[in-house]
């Protein structure tokens, strides 16, 4: 009797050990009591009453990402095209999630590729190449108000491959190849423009600053020689004043022009033009050096020899 009653407690505890259950953050668990939805478990310690309730469902509330495969599209110009689209998706209900539908991933795989055929079967190849954001925002739209009822919140959908035909992949690539060979001779041509531009307007600022340069040198020898020719003349004239502050006489003013007339006829000129006074001056030199004596630098010569004459009345 003790032993069975020792066994009794032992399932005892087994199965209330059992029966305590902890779900983990960011999880939901659906509990039924004999086959009817009982709850929701949110995050923490439960306790569940043995063989009578029962965890149906295990319900993850992160983001989740739902890879499709490859599907066959056909496009509005009749072109088949393989497109694979991945959804981002999460559970904001985990009782809609667990009763909304069977298989709620099956169900969104599907949905998603209908729609996507439906998108595309309204566009031709070129906009279907160049209008994934409309694409993408369509379809989020679309599976997100479905999928409501199944207690799932559709974040985002995107097209991983658009994968057109050999054909049409050799097309595009020559397509593709023509049009950069045309953009490259348009830039090589802009660039010998731009080139040409560039050499013209240097060499015009090149002519341009050389004639500045130019006339700025004439501008300054002019200016030069006029400071030059002001100098030597305002040398003259301050020599003179001195000349007048000092008291010379009339003297001393005749030498002076004599020394320069003696200076002009050390040059190379052919003709020397003497002015009025200093041929007068001249003139009263001379007159003054054959009255004085003075200046005469010229050796008196000697008298002839006297020869004595014979007396013929004395020879013998």
């Amino acid at each position: 009797m003790m032993g069975f009653i020792t066994v009794l407690i032992f399932l005892l505890v087994v199965i209330l050990i059992v029966s305590i259950k902890i779900v983990p953050q960011a999880s939901e668990f659906v509990i039924e009591r004999l086959g009817k939805y009982k709850g929701t478990w949110s995050a923490g310690l439960h306790f569940k009453v043995p063989f009578i309730e029962k965890i149906v469902k295990r319900v993850t509330l992160k983001e989740q990402v739902l890879d499709s495969p490859p599907q066959p599209v056909i496009t509005k110009d009749n072109v088949t095209m393989q497109i694979d689209t991945v959804i981002y998706y999460a559970v904001y209900d985990a009782k809609l999630y667990a009763y909304g539908a069977v298989s709620p991933i099956s169900a969104l795989a599907n949905l998603a590729a209908t729609t996507l055929r439906n998108i595309v079967g309204e566009l031709e190849l070129d906009g279907t190449l160049t209008s994934r954001d409309t694409i993408n925002a369509k379809m989020t739209t679309i599976l997100d108000e479905a999928t409501d009822k199944w207690g799932i919140k559709v974040n985002r959908v995107e097209l991983k491959n658009i994968i057109p035909p050999q054909e049409i992949q050799k097309s595009m690539e020559k397509q593709m190849k023509a049009e950069r060979d045309r953009r490259e001779t348009l830039l090589q041509a802009e660039g010998h423009k731009a080139a040409a531009i560039t050499r013209a307007e240097g060499d015009k600022q090149a002519m341009i600053l050389a004639a500045e340069g130019e006339r700025d040198a004439r501008i300054a020898r002019a200016e030069g020689e006029a400071k030059a020719i002001f100098l030597q003349k305002k040398a003259e004239a301050d020599g003179l004043a001195a000349l007048k502050e000092a008291g010379v006489d009339s003297a001393v003013l005749e030498l002076k022009k004599f020394e320069a007339l003696v200076a002009m006829s050390n040059g190379k000129a052919s003709k020397i033009i003497i002015p009025t006074d200093a041929v007068e001056m001249t003139k009263s030199n001379v007159v003054f050096s054959e009255t004085t004596g003075l200046g005469d630098t010229t050796a008196p010569g000697e008298d002839d020899p006297v020869i004595p004459k014979n007396d013929p009345c004395c020879e013998e």
